[in-house]
């Protein structure tokens, strides 16, 4: 955050003290970005995820290819962009975002990291043989 030059005397048209609203200001930010990164993602129930929204998600190979690394690795955190070279942070985290809204990911929050995995359980149970017939192999390894 960025420290106000304003000097401590000055005042607004309204007479307050403008040192003292920046200060208020910075503070209401801090708390609003702090209370944002603790806030808990929306994952849809096991019986509400629905097929076609898993289907447009695994439409697109780029969010195949995540899934199928996730399957490898079990779990990953949002921030390891090496396994996917080239791609832009910003992309990898629409691209999260789109599985985890569609049901197929979980992410939790570790510390200041989010680790997202495969819900492969959920999603045998609400759809069968699904996520191996989309990837080849997609199955988890042990």
């Amino acid at each position: 955050m960025s420290k106000s030059s304003i000097t401590i005397g000055q005042l607004d048209p309204f007479g307050r003290d403008v040192k003292q609203c920046s200060i208020t200001l910075e503070l209401i930010a801090i708390q609003i970005y702090v209370s944002a990164m603790a806030k808990e993602l929306f994952h849809p129930l096991t019986e509400q995820i629905d097929l076609s929204a898993v289907l447009e998600a695994l439409s697109d190979p780029t969010r195949r290819d995540v899934v199928q690394h996730l399957l490898r690795v079990g779990e990953d955190s949002c921030g390891a962009t090496s396994a996917f070279a080239g791609m832009t942070k910003t992309n990898l985290t629409y691209h999260l975002a789109k599985l985890r809204e569609a049901g197929i990911t979980r992410a939790r929050i570790d510390g200041a990291r989010r680790m997202i995995s495969v819900r492969y359980d959920d999603m045998q149970s609400r759809f069968p043989g699904l996520l191996p017939a989309i990837l080849g192999n997609g199955t988890p390894e042990t």
